[in-house]
């Protein structure tokens, strides 16, 4: 028998050094392996996708590289590639003014426009991040009223007069709210169009032609300046008339709740050209015989009214997925109903609704390419009217419409890119 009284278990004093994982499991690899290739049928889609994605851009990108950017015709273009495949970029060099600001906008005044752009992103920002100073919503509250100066030039005494009845509409607005938010809001409308009428006395017959701005008409206007002239102004008038219609269509009063189910169900079962076109021809008789109104602010009317009709659905669904002790609460607050919409109801309805409503602001930014078919020269009617009717450029299709989609897309995909971050940082998806 061996003696083990003097065997000591061996205890090692150092751990061993950690060893790098093997190559399959990091890096691009392991992706790879993860995402690409992680079984044969997905092994077979990543090889097949490959390819198309090869194919394609093996013919657009030597066409996008030899792209001619110095010419004046498309006959010059060509002779210039010889035979090469390749884009005549220069028919974007040569119009774009009349692609961005359209055929007849006045060359000299084309800073006007371009700072109301500018001016665009300072008074959209504290409404769209909340972080900003609550200041900064001065900017917002006067950005319609100098906008519409800069565009359309003209007496300073029209935006003015317009400020004067907003600001008296909703001192009327706030005076009856707490009684009746119905007569609250129609209240303020007619204390506004009051105010309005009778400032349309008061204005000079002759104030356009001593104007500090050059009066410029909505005809002279066109190209993707008018397409966001009436994308921000229809998407910004749409949501709070969605946002009445909705409260409407749940009201109790049988005549207000009829009539906003009639509209919605009216407008959401006729095509959007079929309201352009009422817009250009018959609209016209629904004013005073005497008036004159602009075709533009008429396309504004209708566009709004096809878009307010489906956000108002969108709404309507977030009001309906709210729980009923979400009302109950606020009744067991004292609350009245403006005051329970405005702090308890509404904010939660319209952090469900986000996604919805994005989607018909996108949806509603490139349906304003439609004005082009009543003779509004958007950047889609420049295309197919002046541009290609041209000698010069008849036959130029792929660079000026892929020139448009690159606008709308850029665009498009900022809208919705916002939409993602707002729904991250309210949380949507944890209510």
């Amino acid at each position: 028998m061996s003696d083990t009284s003097n065997t000591v278990a061996f205890v090692r004093t150092e751990t061993i050094p950690q060893m790098p994982p093997p190559a399959a499991e990091t890096g691009a690899i392991k992706w790879m392996r993860e995402n690409l290739f992680a079984s044969i049928p997905n092994a077979i889609l990543t090889l097949v996708s490959a390819y198309v994605i090869y194919s394609i851009l093996a013919g657009v990108l030597p066409w996008i590289f030899n792209g001619v950017w110095n010419a004046q015709t498309l006959a010059e273009c060509r002779e210039i590639l010889d035979g090469t495949s390749g884009a005549c970029f220069a028919v974007l060099t040569e119009r774009w003014p009349q692609l961005v600001f359209g055929l007849s906008y006045p060359a000299s005044e084309y800073w006007r426009p371009s700072l109301a752009f500018v001016l665009l992103f300072f008074a959209a920002a504290p409404v769209m991040f909340f972080d900003l100073p609550r200041k900064m919503l001065i900017i917002t509250l006067f950005y319609p009223f100098i906008t519409y100066w800069l565009l359309w030039g003209g007496t300073v005494l029209i935006p003015i007069l317009a400020f004067a009845g907003f600001v008296a509409g909703y001192l009327v607005y706030q005076r009856f709210v707490a009684g009746s938010f119905a007569a609250g809001f129609f209240g303020g409308v007619i204390a506004a169009m009051i105010v309005w009428y009778i400032g349309g006395f008061l204005i000079p017959d002759g104030a356009n032609q001593n104007a500090m701005l050059r009066p410029v008409a909505s005809r002279d206007m066109g190209g993707f300046m008018l397409n966001m002239m009436l994308g921000v102004t229809c998407v910004s008038l749409s949501i709070p008339i969605g946002i009445v219609l909705a409260l409407g269509r749940q009201s109790s009063m049988p005549l207000i709740k009829w009539i906003c189910v009639v509209f919605i169900e009216f407008i959401r079962g006729v095509p959007l050209i079929t309201l352009l076109f009422v817009a250009s021809v018959m609209l016209a008789y629904f004013f005073p015989p005497e008036s004159s109104v602009d075709l533009f602010l008429r396309v504004v009317i209708m566009i709004t009214m096809f878009s307010a009709a489906y956000i108002a659905e969108v709404i309507r669904g977030g009001l309906a997925a709210l729980p009923k002790g979400q009302y109950e609460a606020a009744d067991s607050l004292g609350l009245d109903y403006a005051q329970a919409m405005r702090l308890i109801i509404l904010p939660q309805a319209l952090k469900i609704s986000i996604p919805g409503i994005v989607n018909i602001a996108v949806g509603l930014f490139k349906d304003t390419t439609l004005v082009s078919v009543i003779s509004m020269f958007d950047i889609v009617g420049m295309i197919r009217g002046p541009i290609l009717s041209s000698t010069d450029w008849n036959g130029v299709y792929w660079e000026l419409l892929g020139f448009a989609a690159l606008l709308f897309f850029v665009t498009c995909y900022g809208i919705s890119q916002y939409s993602q971050w707002l729904e991250r940082r309210l949380a949507t998806d944890h209510r």
